[in-house]
């Protein structure tokens, strides 16, 4: 049946579907892993990496991470020349913003400027939807701290904690049970965002070149959008492993008590 309205986005299916619209979130959900976690004085932003060929020069190269301006960057899921795209129109956006305005652009502005553009390509005839999900961390004047998610269809919101891409829905799962408050520290942020990362990730054991971790934070009045170097992602990593290690031998002891 869906043959007959999925070969155009301007079609709505008789139950009132925009198959390509579905089709291009399918298309995300086989993407690579992207979360974000709010917290108290920063935002963490991690993306699993699936191209890992040595050849790459890891010095000019990202492969998830996007500095849109001073104030804001963005992970992305999907398709990775749409992603190109989209990011550009987004700095964009912010410069054009900051040369009439002469200040930087408010965050959920930018978000909902791009919006405006993914959701024209579901309406249009003769264009498909961005097959790109984006995660959006900024910091401005008004509301601070904050974190959005975008979908294809052009629906965004704001968030705490949330995660897009391949098992997202265990992702949001975890984090649903693991996320105390925005009110935690940038550290409590990472070690739950490796935590997150390394149970939901199609891999027997979690390395720093398997993830890429950015943290957007204040410093001296300034926004500060550092990622993270390996050897820092290594270093949380042990961390982890850990307090497992710690927790693994806990329930071991709880076990043998009950016997």
């Amino acid at each position: 049946m869906a043959r007959r309205y999925d070969s155009r986005t301007t079609i709505f299916s008789p139950e009132g579907r925009l198959y390509q619209v579905e089709y291009a979130m399918e298309a995300i959900g086989h993407a690579g892993t992207c979360l974000g976690i709010l917290a108290k004085d920063g935002i963490v932003l991690a993306a699993e990496r699936r191209n890992t060929n040595k050849l790459l020069d890891e010095v000019s190269y990202s492969e998830k991470i996007y500095k849109l301006s001073e104030d804001m960057a963005c992970s992305v899921a999907g398709i990775t020349s749409d992603a190109n795209v989209l990011t550009n129109e987004l700095r964009l956006i912010a410069q054009r913003y900051l040369l009439q305005y002469q200040e930087p652009i408010p965050c959920e502005q930018v978000v909902a400027t791009l919006c405006d553009i993914k959701q024209a390509y579901t309406q249009f005839g003769g264009k498909r939807p961005f097959g790109v999900s984006i995660l959006y961390v900024g910091w401005d004047r008004h509301y601070g701290f904050q974190l959005y998610q975008s979908d294809p269809s052009g629906n965004y919101g704001g968030w705490k904690a949330t995660c897009i891409g391949n098992n997202s829905a265990n992702a949001v799962s975890l984090l649903k049970q693991e996320f105390k408050d925005s009110d935690a520290s940038l550290d409590e942020a990472l070690n739950l965002a490796v935590k997150v990362l390394s149970k939901s990730l199609d891999v027997t054991k979690l390395t720093p070149d398997k993830v890429e971790i950015a943290t957007l934070t204040r410093q001296n009045g300034r926004t500060v959008i550092d990622v993270l170097k390996d050897k820092r992602v290594e270093a949380l990593i042990k961390v982890h492993e850990e307090e497992e290690a710690k927790a693994d031998a806990q329930k071991k002891k709880e076990q043998e008590k009950k016997k």
